[in-house]
């Protein structure tokens, strides 16, 4: 394969806006936010700058709407242990790194659970507006039983819930493509801004939701934002395959990566007459990463020290739906079914290769990074591991988990990124204007 051929790695910080992110305790680690404020702008501006530096496609913001609630059926670990907590809106950062940077995107996790499609469809034209189409979505349906709490409603089954995932993107789509080409006028002479008969009303009564009215925002630099998913199950794939221009997903080890990809394409083909490999398949990746392994390895080993076992527990809890403090720590997980999100509980399963898994055990991996592959090395050593994740994987990129912040992505585009681009692995520069033409480069 020469330099020519290579496909570049499309890459994205994986953050959550608050005081840790997906490596629980982090915010006890010595390196961790030194000097730096999350609640605060300057924070988030150096950031976006670092990845924009790193010629990143985006910075990738999730989110869950309430504390967890399921370990011990409370919440108390979860406010104990600073498990993604607190932890304030996402959308309200993305124009300050927008702001900061002139190419970085922001892909911003925002559920449809509780949130009508109009307001939504105002809110994402908004912030495309403000970031000049850097912009992606994060389709999420809300998951967690505390969210639902929190909301006060009760919590919708399981099985319906992609069928009213589809009636919300029908009726967003219906709103972003509601005005036409030559709608805005501006002739100041006659003081007529918009012609009316190419602004459409949109009237929509569906099963779910009701609309009868136009959009009210004019049409954004992108249209609609870049569509994200993240869907592991069944029904979750196809709605990805159906809508998503990237999907994010989890796979501990190569096999289940090009296992997923090959799933994912036949469905892009066979079910929904798109073309495989048209849809970007963003892979959680971990990387600890220093100039000798040995220092690399010490690293990582003071990272894995900062997680608080009770707080893991409590993660691992909420995110599926089952209290696992109910199950003796030496309980193997394979033998225990979860209702919540399956395809992630794949990547504990499968964290050592298919060979038992404790509960103890599952809840550090799945505490430290959601269960994805860890790269811990030199530079030339993770972008071995990148290259084959990209070539037997199917990986088009990576979402890059954080541990200790900003000087996580601070190193791995001081290291990592330069030994990249001199493999041919990475963009030199930007070229394209839009999140979306940046994330469709080879």
């Amino acid at each position: 394969m020469t330099t020519a051929t290579k496909k570049h790695a499309h890459l994205l910080g994986f953050i959550q806006h608050g005081v840790n992110s997906h490596a629980t305790g982090m915010w006890r680690h010595a390196r961790d936010k030194v000097e730096w404020n999350f609640a605060r702008p300057e924070y988030w501006q150096h950031m976006a700058r670092t990845m924009e530096r790193g010629l990143f496609d985006a910075m990738f913001i999730a989110d869950e709407l309430a504390p967890y609630n399921t370990h011990e059926d409370s919440s108390d670990a979860i406010v104990k242990w600073a498990v993604q907590c607190p932890t304030h809106e996402p959308s309200t950062i993305v124009p300050i790194i927008t702001g900061a940077t002139k190419h970085l995107g922001v892909g911003v996790t925002l559920s449809t659970a509780f949130e009508h499609p109009y307001s939504m469809c105002r809110r994402l034209s908004s912030l495309d507006h403000l970031s000049s189409g850097r912009v992606a979505w994060n389709i999420v349906s809300s998951y967690s039983k505390s969210e639902w709490d929190a909301y006060g409603q009760p919590m919708t089954d399981r099985s319906g819930r992609y069928e009213r995932l589809e009636e919300y993107m029908e009726l967003c789509y219906k709103l972003w493509d509601s005005w036409e080409p030559g709608a805005i006028i501006a002739d100041k002479e006659s003081g007529i801004y918009a012609d009316p008969d190419k602004v459409k009303v949109v009237s929509h009564e569906g099963k779910y939701y009701k609309c009868n009215g136009r959009h009210f925002c004019a049409p954004s630099p992108q249209g609609r934002p870049v569509l994200w998913q993240a869907g592991s199950s069944g029904q979750g794939r196809d709605f990805a395959a159906k809508h998503a221009e990237a999907i994010f997903a989890v796979h501990p080890n190569v096999e289940r990566m090009k296992g997923y990809a090959a799933d994912l394409n036949e469905r892009l083909s066979g079910t929904y007459n798109r073309a495989p490999g048209s849809v970007k398949l963003i892979y959680g990746l971990q990387t600890v990463v220093a100039e000798t392994r040995s220092e690399a390895q010490e690293k990582y080993e003071r990272i894995r020290a900062c997680i608080p076992p009770e707080g893991a527990l409590a993660w691992m809890s909420g995110h599926f739906g089952l209290d696992f403090s109910k199950f003796a720590p030496d309980a193997i997980v394979q033998n225990i079914e979860v209702p919540g999100i399956q395809g992630l509980f794949d990547s504990i399963i499968y964290a050592k290769g298919g060979a038992p898994v404790t509960v103890k055990e599952a809840a550090m991996i799945y505490a430290q990074g959601m269960g994805m592959p860890v790269a811990v090395g030199t530079a030339a050593d993770i972008a071995d591991q990148i290259e084959h994740y990209m070539d037997e994987g199917g990986a088009d990129g990576f979402m890059l988990a954080a541990t200790y912040t900003p000087g996580c992505f601070e190193e791995f585009v001081d290291l990592v990124v330069p030994e990249l681009q001199r493999r041919g692995r990475m963009r030199t520069r930007y070229q394209g204007a839009t999140l979306r033409e940046n994330l469709l480069e080879h």
